[in-house]
């Protein structure tokens, strides 16, 4: 049985990302618990309110819109992902479409 791992606690702020279940898309939590396509339309959040934004964000998996939420820290200029895999998928998919 595995359980789940715990989440270190965040010392930037942070934004939250899911993939859209409708279309499997990176998605990133706006304003009003709204999904967005663009990082730039995000609401940020300090590392002291990184639960409140989590439970906002997880609300649009129990209503069946996004899928896999987590947590993003980020450097407030952008704002820009700290780490390479979310500045990656800031960027949109890294195949082309076409060859898939």
């Amino acid at each position: 049985m595995s359980t789940k791992a715990k989440a270190r606690p965040a010392t930037a702020p942070v934004v939250f990302t899911a993939n859209r279940l409708r279309d499997g898309r990176v998605v990133w939590l706006g304003t009003a618990g709204l999904w967005r396509d663009a990082i730039t339309e995000t609401v940020p959040f300090a590392p002291e309110a990184a639960e409140t934004g989590l439970a906002l964000a997880r609300q649009g998996e129990r209503d069946q819109h996004v899928v896999g939420v987590y947590a993003v820290e980020v450097d407030l200029a952008g704002p820009t992902p700290l780490k390479f895999r979310e500045r990656l998928r800031v960027q949109g998919p890294s195949v082309a479409a076409e060859a898939a």
